[in-house]
């Protein structure tokens, strides 16, 4: 299989679409399938950063350099993982030239960008973007999503040809590694840990301001680090971390708490799982659809400060969540994911297999030497 996915998040961002389109990528390698990743070009001009999110870059004007893209790779399947400027761009020359892709919905940007509205315009924004969302998705062949819930909510929006793609775990880095780590040798226990964006949607004030015993831990980076930081002095901020350092900070921790309630999965859920850990969260899309109502190490409640005295008055039995996490594997989600491109080949109206199409579009020849050297960094 060739296939060409195209996406307005990537490195550096971190965050769990580029986590599920990199392991994704690395296991369809696996399966001998060709992968090439299409990102913001940070050498353009028309690439600019997301105000308040320095570390989210958008290429604008790019159907040139896509074209070429579409032209020299020549897929058999198309998959836009993402709503901007670049996922704009390749579902035009998609619809232009007659060609079959599929999409995914990553991100509720209808309840994030309610969330930064004024309360009186909140609703319009909410509708108008999901009207927006909708339209984009309409052609595809197949929208991917995580959960049941968030199926549910598009359907109930009058979205259609839904498909469930999972997610995974890195077993094998997400483990419990021990509790001696010198960043919180001398913080009063239990340790709360929160790992992700910090920006208005991820909820973090509701985990910040509750009045609990032990220590509040918050991993990452984003645009609200300072304003948590003058707020909330005695909680303890680590920046953002990866790879081992990060996997590290999950053992060492005693609680997880995941205050978010506009997130389609929460990656970060089963990395904790996958250190032992046990989860206070709200009922919300992610964690219900995970966990369920309750579990033998995961409390959920409405009220975010009773499902973390629940949670720590569970069994701290690290083997119970790390064997549930055993259930969510990246071969099982790449399967699914492959699955379903099957369903939807990258065809022109006459039937053809895209490799075959006489008509792949067209664009200037300046400039192909560094098309190749950008792109060549995401192929697999």
């Amino acid at each position: 299989m060739k296939i060409l996915i195209v996406s307005d998040a990537w490195r550096p961002q971190i965050n769990g679409v580029v986590r599920t389109l990199e392991m994704t990528a690395d296991e369809l390698a696996r399966m001998d399938c060709q992968t090439l990743i299409v990102s913001p070009d940070v050498r353009r001009r028309a690439t600019i950063s997301v105000p308040f999110y320095r570390e989210i870059k958008l290429e604008f004007f790019a159907r040139r350099r896509l074209s070429r893209v579409f032209r020299e790779f020549g897929p058999e399947y198309v998959h836009i993982a993402t709503e901007g400027p670049l996922g704009w761009a390749a579902r035009r020359i998609c619809l232009q030239h007659n060609l079959g892709f599929t999409t995914a919905y990553h991100t509720r940007f209808p309840e994030y960008l309610a969330q930064r509205a004024p309360k009186l315009l909140a609703g319009i924004v909410r509708r108008a973007t999901y009207a927006a969302l909708r339209r984009f998705h309409a052609p595809s062949q197949a929208v991917m999503v995580a959960t049941a819930s968030i199926e549910r909510e598009l359907l109930a929006r009058s979205f259609s040809r839904i498909h469930r793609w999972s997610r995974g775990v890195d077993l094998s880095l997400f483990r419990p590694h021990g509790k001696d780590l010198a960043d919180f040798a001398t913080l009063p226990r239990p340790l709360l840990l929160y790992v992700g964006r910090l920006a208005i949607e991820k909820n973090l004030r509701a985990f910040l301001s509750l009045d609990t015993p032990g220590s509040k831990v918050v991993v990452g980076d984003g645009p609200d680090l300072e304003a948590l930081k003058h707020d909330y002095p005695d909680a303890h901020f680590l920046g953002a971390k990866q790879g081992i350092d990060l996997a590290r900070c999950y053992a060492a921790a005693d609680l997880f708490v995941f205050p978010s309630i506009t997130d389609t999965f929460g990656l970060v859920l089963l990395e904790a799982c996958a250190s032992g850990l046990r989860i206070a969260a709200l009922p919300a899309p992610g964690p219900l659809d995970i966990f369920g109502s309750d579990s033998d190490f995961a409390a959920l409640d409405a009220d975010l400060g009773r499902a973390v005295a629940r949670a720590l008055a569970l069994t701290d039995d690290g083997e119970a969540p790390r064997a549930f996490a055993r259930r969510f594997t990246w071969s099982a989600c790449t399967e699914q994911f492959r699955a379903i491109l099957r369903s939807s080949p990258c065809v022109d109206r006459r039937g053809l297999a895209a490799k075959e199409a006489p008509t792949w579009p067209q664009a200037p020849e300046t400039s192909t030497r560094e098309s190749e050297q950008h792109i060549s960094d995401h192929t697999y």
